[in-house]
């Protein structure tokens, strides 16, 4: 069973989590790397932490009508 994150109200399905040095090039972080690994694994959202990159899937809010 995958971890459940919350952030600012929004429910994330944690899809893999990798240490930011990951994407450094020398000190400078690359965002291209970033965004290839996200698109790599499907992922649509991407959290930090100070050590992490969490790539995420939002999980949706379940729209209803109440039947009385």
């Amino acid at each position: 069973m995958r971890e459940i994150r919350v952030h600012n109200n929004k429910a994330f399905t944690i899809l893999r989590t990798l240490p930011i040095g990951k994407f450094e090039d020398g000190n400078v972080l690359n965002k291209d790397k970033v965004k290839a690994v996200r698109d790599w694994l499907g992922s649509d959202h991407v959290l930090r932490d100070a050590h992490h990159f969490i790539f995420c899937e939002t999980i949706q809010d379940v729209e209803y009508e109440e039947i009385n």
